[in-house]
């Protein structure tokens, strides 16, 4: 099928909706997963959301290691940086120095504004830094604006493409 407006082919693009988006959240906090999961039910994002409650689990989850092999790879990946076992900061170095996980957008969302880590996130190529809303109202807009950038304004590589990279 033909796009009316750029003329490309749609089939050829990216797509993530028209599935729901597989979101990966690292966060250790029992009560920030919650109201992030509470975010996305209320801006009826479609999305698979699963959560990684430390670093090395996270790590286990995206390298398909058992009990995860049946996991899909996210298309996102939303870390902590204050983790248990493994913090953000090694999880993001590791993330982006494996061929097969570096093209995973990951997006810092942490209750850190120390500029110190948010040089050092960006050093290790994180993809975006977000410091997490004081309310939840914000916590909408957040996870609103997380959804209109990554799911609608950005091509984000095919889990085809990225397969055949590897």
């Amino acid at each position: 099928m033909t796009d009316p407006v750029t003329g490309s082919t749609t089939e050829s693009m990216p797509r993530v909706l028209g599935r729901p988006a597989e979101l990966m959240l690292v966060e250790d906090n029992y009560g920030d997963i919650l109201l992030t999961q509470e975010a996305f039910r209320a801006c009826k994002i479609a999305n698979r959301l699963h959560i990684a409650r430390d670093g090395e689990e996270a790590l286990k989850m995206l390298r398909k290691e058992p009990p995860y092999g049946d996991l899909v790879t996210p298309d996102l990946i939303l870390l902590d940086l204050n983790l248990p076992r493994k913090d953000g900061r090694e999880v993001l170095a590791e993330i982006k120095s494996t061929r097969e996980l570096a093209t995973i957008p990951v997006v810092i969302l942490t209750g850190s504004r120390a500029e110190l880590d948010v040089v050092c996130s960006y050093e290790l190529n994180a993809n975006c830094y977000i410091a997490k809303p004081i309310n939840f109202e914000q916590l909408q807009h957040v996870v609103n604006s997380i959804q209109e950038f990554w799911f609608t304004v950005v091509l984000l590589p095919s889990k085809r493409s990225q397969e055949s990279a590897a």
